[in-house]
């Protein structure tokens, strides 16, 4: 029975030493608590990944992003600027059209029906009042599915 015991008490401490060098916290993954406000919050950043390579064979444009230090939700207008953290939503512009199309739901771009050829897609993190804090680019090229 002794030896039991200490069996199960160096795998407890094997276990506990092994969990705490390679442990993150909940904070390192899903950021600061949404209870607590931030004083000095660090400026907002954007990350857009180019298209997936096997949509984008089919003509379909699915590009992920994230962001850092804001998260996307659908919540607009005036009010919205003082929560900590930070919160807006994203706009999308397709090969310089005069408009944009507004997504808060966090979740993959999805761009359909383009044409073979080149094209770019314009995303900005904007605020709840929908002023633009940063931008990325992303510029790809639709296969022809004649030409593979």
């Amino acid at each position: 029975m002794l030896d039991l015991l200490k069996d199960l008490a160096f795998m407890a401490a094997v276990t506990l030493i092994a969990t705490s060098a390679s442990a993150q916290t909940a904070k390192d993954i899903v950021g600061p608590s949404p209870l607590v406000a931030i004083d000095h919050e660090p400026a907002p950043k954007l990350v857009v990944d180019p298209p997936l390579p096997e949509p984008l064979s089919r003509g379909a444009v699915f590009m992920q992003y994230r962001t850092e230090n804001l998260r996307v939700v659908p919540v607009f207008g005036k009010g919205a600027l003082d929560v900590s953290p930070r919160i807006g939503h994203i706009h999308i512009t397709v090969d310089d059209a005069p408009w944009h199309f507004v997504d808060a739901s966090g979740e993959t771009i999805i761009v359909v029906g383009l044409k073979p050829g080149p094209h770019q897609v314009l995303v900005e993190l904007a605020d709840p009042t929908h002023k633009v804090i940063t931008s990325q680019t992303v510029k790809f090229v639709v296969p022809d599915p004649a030409n593979p």
